[in-house]
């Protein structure tokens, strides 16, 4: 039998880059990107200077800080103020509230902005697609002062438009006093977080959108496909790594459920509902004097937020999916 000429495969060693030559090539990445270096030092000025000086301030939680006296004078407590934090009924019922507000916000906010891009894609009058788009997201640029006081209005008891229109459709027989009961705080933030927002966050799907093949939705066509059908098999796969940025990067602020509408629309009779992380902070720093305090739960806030942005990433990427980091 004849045998066949086998070639040898040449394995080819890695060569070992001289260090002076890395920094050689190195100083010449710097040189050539300059202008670039350049325009980022007023940014990193000023996160130095805004975001991390003042870190030092949380020292405060580790001690009972009086403003009279300086900074070596202050008496230390090294865990007292975390102890508690976390053995304090109050604050329980405040983490309560910020996580079930900021899930709500989570999962409408997502669901609703997606379901628009989705709309909004199908639409082929530009006219009409843009005029829908406008509305959306106008309500982004009101603050959030003026965003309450049309909710709060549209709530109201006596001529609220919510209440005008349920009863003369029948469905209620009198004025439902909404933000008088704890029971619709929670549903009351998130639907107004979704009025404000729902437009603005639907540009970012609507731009990866429009980065989809178009020669896929072809292919669906010639295979049967119908609108629906696209939008699942090949519209929302296309999405997916957004999506999935975007859900780590919101992770993090699970427990940043809001400020303003929370204390703009909270009252009395709502306090252990509408009671979030930054108005307990407030309510302890700033009313009570109790620093010590507010920045051991304002340490909390962070450390989980960073912990849990990173408990994200991981299991995306044992999953294979896009990641942040």
């Amino acid at each position: 039998m004849e045998t066949i000429p086998t070639k040898k495969i040449k394995v080819r060693k890695k060569r070992k880059v001289d260090p002076e030559i890395g920094v050689a090539l190195s100083w010449k990445t710097i040189k050539s990107q300059k202008q670039l270096i350049f325009m980022s030092v007023p940014l990193l000025i000023y996160l130095i200077v805004f975001n991390y000086i003042p870190i030092w301030g949380w020292l405060m939680a580790f001690q009972n800080y009086r403003p009279n006296l300086s900074f070596s004078q202050q008496d230390w407590v090294g865990l007292q103020q975390f102890k508690f934090l976390f053995q304090d009924d109050t604050f329980m019922l405040v983490l309560r509230n910020t996580l079930a507000m900021s899930f709500i916000n989570l999962v409408l906010g997502f669901a609703t902005a997606i379901v628009l891009a989705l709309l909004l894609n199908e639409i082929k009058v530009r006219f009409f697609k843009s005029a829908v788009q406008t509305i959306s997201y106008l309500p982004h640029f009101l603050s959030w002062i003026i965003a309450a006081g049309i909710v709060s209005t549209s709530l109201s008891v006596d001529d609220g438009i919510v209440n005008t229109l349920l009863m003369k459709l029948h469905l209620i027989h009198s004025p439902i006093m909404w933000l008088s009961e704890g029971k619709y705080f929670w549903g009351i933030v998130g639907a107004a977080n979704v009025w404000k927002e729902v437009g603005w966050n639907t540009i970012i799907y609507l731009a990866a959108i429009t980065s989809i093949d178009p020669s896929l939705y072809e292919a669906a066509s010639i295979d049967g496909a119908r609108r629906f059908q696209k939008m699942r098999y090949v519209t929302l796969p296309g999405i997916k790594a957004t999506f999935i940025i975007l859900l780590i990067m919101n992770v993090g602020h699970i427990l940043d459920a809001g400020f303003e509408i929370q204390y703009l629309l909270g009252n009395g009779l709502i306090v252990d509902w509408s009671q979030t992380i930054d108005i307990f902070v407030l309510k302890y720093g700033i009313s009570m004097g109790n620093y010590s305090l507010a920045t051991a739960a304002g340490i909390f806030k962070t450390v989980v937020s960073v912990a849990l942005i990173l408990i994200a990433n991981s299991i995306a990427k044992r999953l294979g999916e896009e990641r942040l980091i």
